[in-house]
């Protein structure tokens, strides 16, 4: 299976074992290959900052290869039963399942994440495929009489065709399941590019999807360092018809005009900004609990993560008191080492980021209430930082922190909180702490996102619409709304005899 053997620098020899286990060619027409120009390029463990493995780097004689595959496979694909399909799904869901501590070992491994962490987005992963596995035989139509009464009008849904899926590399089992899933479930083909800075996992979701029975053609999957040149060739061939993309805002919005320019289908899951409103009414329990999860899940490198934190004055003392102690007490470490509560940041750009942000607040008048150092150790670690009176002129305020940073700015009014939380070119998520639900709905109403989670910090679930508004993206995740995405309405005019 492997193309390509190094010394393995992980944590643990079960980490060790878990990565020198997965395939690192491409995977092509059912067959793992190498790059057909023999070259390859490093994962680096983020706790080390030593290379773990190395992976096929695949080119533009990879990638027509890959997309031919999809276009050939797709008729006969697009023609099999769905009951078929959802089948196909459900034994991968088992197959993930039983694989949890494998998965959640080579996750860790190439990009930080805490194994309680890894382990919890493998179960979210596969949800995925059990849901849309019953959404397979749901796929509908409908049958109506124009108004006229001389017609009948049935509506039914196909496949979009053969899809182009990106995904990012902070829930590279998650984000995978999430694109994967609905794709086989509509009837589509696939070409596949997972980020380079962590595709291990998604190369073992590869070989789970194969032995539950996935046809060879079906799903083609090229890594590379080059994925400009990759997937414009894909979006630019002819023969794909949608494109999935999760990613940053700059490069969602090129491959917008990629996709423009073939008249393809796009879906668009791109950057966030997300307020986290905390009223002088709230359970400080639950909102700093809420708080908490909502920033520091994996890291805070999450689009939905809350990189904005209002809290009405009457309450910031207290709030920031609590959220202080609770982000302190934290443990930074190895994310496959017993006890870790934080691992590193994915690579030493993304730390950097951190540090001016932070930097940029402090001079602006921001306060250091805990954190705001880089352990001195090995890895891209930055410590849990909370920052009080935050001037609404810090950078971060208006760009994405995408690290364990919880900025508190307090506020009087419901007034003042919604104009400071709508200011910003994102509108991902939002999250609104409160007692008073007509408050609730009428705050949440007013943000300019598209999801928002009332007294949680969690808004992410396969069985609902994944998905954001202005520059956070187009398109719905997940939900009934997910496969939608990847099928076509064709209308039949009969006339009534």
């Amino acid at each position: 299976m492997s193309t390509e053997t190094i010394p393995n620098r992980a944590a643990t020899p079960e980490a060790c074992a878990a990565v020198a286990a997965v395939g690192t060619g491409l995977y092509i027409d059912g067959e793992w290959a190498p790059a057909a120009s023999g070259e390859y390029f490093d994962v680096v463990n983020p706790a080390t900052e030593r290379v773990i493995a190395r992976v096929a780097d695949g080119g533009s004689g990879d990638a027509c290869r890959a997309i031919e595959a999809a276009g050939r496979a797709q008729k006969e694909w697009g023609r099999t039963a769905p009951r078929e399909r959802g089948e196909i799904l459900r034994r991968a869901f088992d197959l993930i399942m039983e694989r949890q501590e494998h998965l959640a070992l080579v996750m860790t491994t190439e990009m930080g994440k805490p194994l309680a962490e890894a382990r919890a987005e493998v179960v979210y992963a596969a949800e995925f495929f059990r849901w849309f596995s019953e959404e397979a035989v749901r796929i509908g139509g409908d049958v109506a009489t124009t108004g006229d009464g001389r017609n009948r009008i049935m509506v039914s849904k196909e496949p979009v065709g053969p899809c182009v899926l990106v995904t990012p590399w902070n829930f590279p089992l998650a984000m995978g399941t999430r694109k994967i899933g609905p794709a086989i479930a509509a009837g589509c083909t696939m070409v596949f590019k997972p980020a380079n800075l962590a595709p291990l996992t998604s190369l073992a979701l590869v070989d789970i999807l194969a032995e539950a029975g996935l046809p060879k053609g079906v799903l083609n999957v090229v890594t590379t360092s080059n994925a400009a040149e990759v997937v414009s060739l894909w979006v630019g061939s002819g023969i794909a018809r949608k494109i999935s993309f999760t990613g940053s805002t700059g490069v969602g919005s090129w491959l917008l005009e990629q996709a423009a320019r073939n008249v393809m289908r796009a879906s668009m899951e791109l950057g966030g900004n997300a307020p986290l409103i905390v009223f002088g009414d709230a359970d400080l329990d639950i909102a700093v609990e809420g708080a908490f999860t909502a920033k520091m899940r994996n890291m805070g490198e999450a689009c939905t993560a809350a990189n904005r934190i209002f809290v009405q004055r009457s309450v910031a003392a207290e709030f920031v008191a609590r959220l202080s102690k609770r982000l302190d007490a934290l443990r930074v470490g190895d994310g496959a080492e017993q006890g870790t509560d934080v691992g590193p940041l994915v690579e030493e750009k993304a730390l950097r980021k951190v540090q001016e942000l932070v930097a940029d607040a402090v001079a602006k008048g921001a306060t250091v209430v805990c954190g705001g150092t880089r352990p001195e150790r090995p890895g891209y670690f930055y410590a849990p930082t909370l920052l009080s009176d935050v001037s609404a002129d810090a950078d971060l305020m208006r760009e994405e922190i995408f690290g364990p940073v919880a900025p508190v700015i307090t506020f009087d009014t419901e007034e003042e909180v919604l104009a400071l939380a709508n200011d910003t070119a994102w509108g991902l998520a939002g999250y609104v702490f409160t007692r008073d639900l007509d408050r609730a709905f009428r705050v949440g109403g007013e943000l300019e996102v598209g999801m928002v989670g009332f007294n949680t910090g969690i808004v992410s679930s396969p069985s609902a619409p994944f998905g954001g508004i202005k520059s956070s993206g187009l398109g719905r995740e997940g939900g009934r709304q997910g496969i939608e995405e990847y099928l076509e309405t064709k209308y039949f005019a009969m006339p009534r005899r």
